[in-house]
């Protein structure tokens, strides 16, 4: 008992001796997800409802993609998900373009178009998506006028890839699963 004490003064006394924490893992990231913003007061926690997942929610998500993608929750977790899978490129890829079909100043889509070609198609990109010849070749010609249309057969393309390997993957997960069970208990 004395020697576990000193044990503990000494790594408090010194830093470098100090545990370092582990890398979180897809329970830690998704108990944040399931816990509600510590910023808000008791009061304000009563007056509005919760912004945790239900049920309903939960069990929607495995109907189809697009209504995993349309909740705010059922995005955050499939994120979490993909990047135990080391494919997170992929709905990153895919929130890009979605925040590229919602800008309407030409400069702006002008330099959102280029930052998502760097980032996700040119050859060695440091997220560079999984697309065809083809496909990546009709995106470097729509660089030099770039439109809201300008990555959409790619967008397609990844969402089809999402939807037929990694969707499925996450239904059957354990992540999703854990998901629904504190969903359920949260309902009791």
């Amino acid at each position: 008992m004395k020697e576990e004490l000193a044990n503990r003064t000494t790594k408090a006394a010194d830093p470098s001796k100090e545990e370092k924490p582990m890398g979180r893992n897809w329970k830690d990231r998704i108990g944040l997800l399931l816990k509600t913003n510590s910023a808000h007061s008791i009061s304000n926690r009563m007056k509005t409802k919760s912004h945790r997942p239900t049920v309903d929610d939960v069990t929607q998500w495995a109907q189809s993609l697009d209504k995993l993608l349309g909740h705010k929750y059922g995005k955050t977790a499939f994120c979490i998900f993909l990047k135990t899978e080391f494919c997170e490129e992929n709905i990153e890829f895919w929130n890009a373009c979605e925040d590229l079909r919602m800008l309407s100043s030409h400069q702006e889509l002008t330099s959102k178009a280029n930052s998502i070609y760097e980032e996700f198609i040119k050859n060695e990109a440091p997220k560079e998506v999984n697309l065809d010849f083809y496909t990546k070749n009709k995106i470097i010609q729509n660089l030099n006028e770039p439109n809201v249309a300008s990555f959409l057969a790619a967008q397609r393309k990844v969402y089809s890839l999402m939807e037929n390997n990694s969707y499925p993957r996450f239904i059957h997960s354990e992540l999703y699963n854990e998901l629904l069970v504190a969903a359920r208990r949260r309902r009791r």
